[in-house]
């Protein structure tokens, strides 16, 4: 084959129009069929009235855009990148892999993937030695690299995606076992004698006293966090745990509703939790760029980031078995006895810096750099293979993928119940426990009254503004109306003349 049938050999005019068609159908296809999924799976949710979980939806569509939009900007000007030309000695330092290892120009074509099309390779070579040779330079990241790295980027977001998900998913079929316990609750509310029946509780007979509180002292303190640290392992809850936090929070915020329905509304504020996990925060991205920045050969970075999620994992965990611990502990300490049922009292103080939400920034960050650890590992494993030297030894690869499963499992059935129940033991409540059109009917009326407030405001500065200005003559004008009212005979030209001997009241009125 001569080179000139070579160089038109990728192009469209000596592609067969039927190849074109058959590609452009199939792709178009695909697009439409998952975008009438997202479509119709928006409308099954909005029928069902889970507004939470179609405002998630509609952030996974804003991530698609997001990705869109990268995709456009690294195809649009991947010929500018391409032609970013560098000093060579710039590109030999923190790289993935040494330099010893790297491929001649013989074998550089036979290690990339056969997938790769002709016309990349066309293209590379020109910015190599049509471009930045010609100056002595190389390019700032060739057209290959940067093709990998789009589609790093797509698997890291549907990584996420699913795996958000996936724990959302898992983690609300167990919190929904807890309706048992619910409905248990509800059936004895109706014994209105077991109701009216008069009843002491000694507290350190309580099951939920007994199996959190465990004693006064130092010692105690470091068992109590000990607990605390392996039960999120086994029976994170129990029915006593949901019983006390339950009644705790029916006291504190709803007082005079005795029998709300407190898991509905847990489910309710989890959805509506969901919606900012599934997201990917500006943060997030630059930890995608500072893990990129310190993948360098010989520091394995890869590796011990594994652990960064593993270990914020066990900590949230602890901490929000601690919280009941502490909630436990208040009663334990103040009361012996106390009439009628135990009591406990939710307070911000409880969690880290007063602040419930920073539980779920730390869930959402975990979930995510959990996500970008199997996303790496498999696109290194299907772009350059199981061996290639940024996957590192098998004695690294091994710990990794333990931990990454490891972390979806105790997040989804430990760490997010855990989450939804012990969270609700804030200061405040969340807006989730009113209905949807409850919710709305607040909104409309805080929007009213914010705007007739701004209103007032403006209407009462004004007043004083032209007060200010004007008051003197105003009140003598409606001291004249006032006078010519009570004395119409002066009103006539006759006595226009006359000087008034009613200046000194008018001046006092």
């Amino acid at each position: 084959m001569s080179g000139g049938e070579g160089e038109n050999e990728g192009t469209l005019e000596y592609t067969p129009t039927w190849v074109v068609a058959a590609v452009c159908t199939v792709i178009v296809g695909i697009s439409l069929a998952v975008e009438r999924l997202l479509h119709y799976t928006g409308k099954y949710l909005k029928k069902k009235n889970q507004k939470p979980l179609f405002e998630a939806l509609q952030k996974i569509k804003e991530e698609l855009m997001l990705l869109g939009f990268i995709s456009l900007l690294l195809t649009v000007f991947q010929g500018t990148i391409v032609k970013i030309c560098v000093s060579e000695s710039l590109t030999e330092h923190l790289l993935p892999c040494p330099l010893s290892g790297k491929p001649g120009e013989e074998n550089a074509f036979h290690s990339q993937p056969e997938t790769t099309s002709h016309l990349r390779h066309l293209l590379e070579e020109a910015a190599k030695e049509g471009y930045c040779a010609a100056k002595g330079k190389v390019p700032l990241l060739p057209l290959e690299g940067l093709h990998h790295l789009h589609i790093f980027i797509f698997v890291l977001a549907i990584v996420h995606v699913t795996f958000s998900v996936l724990t959302v998913v898992f983690g609300g079929a167990k919190i929904r076992q807890w309706k048992a316990w619910e409905d248990s609750i509800a059936q004895e509310s109706f014994d209105t004698d077991k109701v009216l029946r008069p009843k002491v509780t000694h507290v350190h007979q309580h099951a939920f006293i007994r199996g959190r509180f465990l004693g006064i002292g130092k010692r105690s303190f470091f068992k109590g966090w000990l607990q605390s640290f392996f039960k999120q392992f086994y029976g994170s809850v129990t029915k006593t745990d949901y019983v006390a936090l339950r009644l705790g929070f029916i006291t504190s915020h709803c007082k005079g509703n005795p029998k709300f329905n407190f898991h509905k509304y847990m489910i309710r504020a989890l959805e509506d939790d969901f919606k900012k996990v599934v997201g990917i925060s500006w943060y997030l991205w630059v930890f995608v760029v500072v893990f990129l920045l310190l993948n360098v050969n010989g520091w394995h970075t890869y590796f011990w980031i594994a652990f960064v999620p593993f270990v914020l994992l066990l900590a949230v965990g602890t901490k929000l078995e601690h919280i009941i611990s502490q909630l436990a502990h208040e009663v334990a300490e103040k009361h012996i006895a106390i009439e009628g049922e135990l009591v406990v009292h939710p307070s911000d103080d409880h969690f880290w810096f007063n602040r419930p939400r920073i539980v779920l920034f730390l869930i959402h960050f975990i979930l995510f750099q959990n996500a970008f650890e199997i996303a790496f590992f498999f696109w290194i494993w299907v772009q350059y293979g199981f061996t290639s030297c940024i996957m590192g030894q098998v004695r690294f690869i091994v710990p990794r993928l333990v931990i990454g499963v490891f972390i979806q499992v105790l997040c989804s059935y430990s760490t997010l119940p855990l989450y939804a129940l012990v969270t609700q033991m804030g200061t405040n409540f969340k807006k989730s426990i009113f209905d949807e059109h409850i919710q709305v009917g607040l909104v409309g009326w805080a929007q009213k009254a914010k705007k007739k407030n701004l209103l007032k405001t403006a209407a009462n500065s004004a007043g004083q503004e032209s007060t200010s200005n004007k008051g003197p003559s105003v009140g003598i004008q409606l001291a004249k109306v006032v006078r010519k009212q009570s004395n119409p005979e002066e009103s006539q030209p006759s006595n226009s003349s006359q000087p008034s001997n009613n200046a000194e009241p008018s001046n006092n009125v």
